[in-house]
């Protein structure tokens, strides 16, 4: 038996060995999906890549990454998986709906970035900035 615990969802629930990670969530009332992933998710075939969780903790009691997973999280942090797509042998801690920069990005970017940092400089932008100073 493996307890799987929803971090955002704040329950735990136990599963036999070798259980689907997304049939377990969807069995118990969890919510994996974004608005858009609800009206395009392939129903757990790993085709379209709508269930994606964070595992926070006990990444080695599933199964490992499938090929399919290889090809739609290549930008995603290893601890991503399609629910779809993972085997529970163990207990394990996952975050539903997790952020797309989460990992990513933030060991790649300085700790002291603001938000201001980030943003890019589009025309309308800088046509906003240039609108801004001639007011004043």
């Amino acid at each position: 038996m493996a307890n799987i615990k929803f971090i955002k969802e704040d329950k735990e629930i136990v599963a036999a060995d070798g259980a689907n990670l997304r049939f377990k969530a969807i069995e118990n009332g969890i919510d994996l999906y974004t608005f858009m992933g609800k009206l395009t998710n392939c129903g757990g075939y790993g085709q379209c890549g709508t269930c994606v969780v964070d595992i926070a903790e006990g990444g080695q009691n599933l199964s490992p990454r499938t090929a399919v997973e290889e090809r739609k999280l290549k930008k995603r942090p290893s601890s991503c998986r399609l629910a779809c797509q993972a085997l529970v042998h163990g207990p394990v801690s996952v975050i539903t709906k997790p952020d797309k920069k989460k990992k990513s990005q933030a060991a790649s970017e300085p700790a002291s970035s603001s938000a201001a940092d980030d943003a890019e400089a589009t025309p309308a932008t800088e046509a906003s900035a240039e609108a801004v100073e001639r007011s004043s």
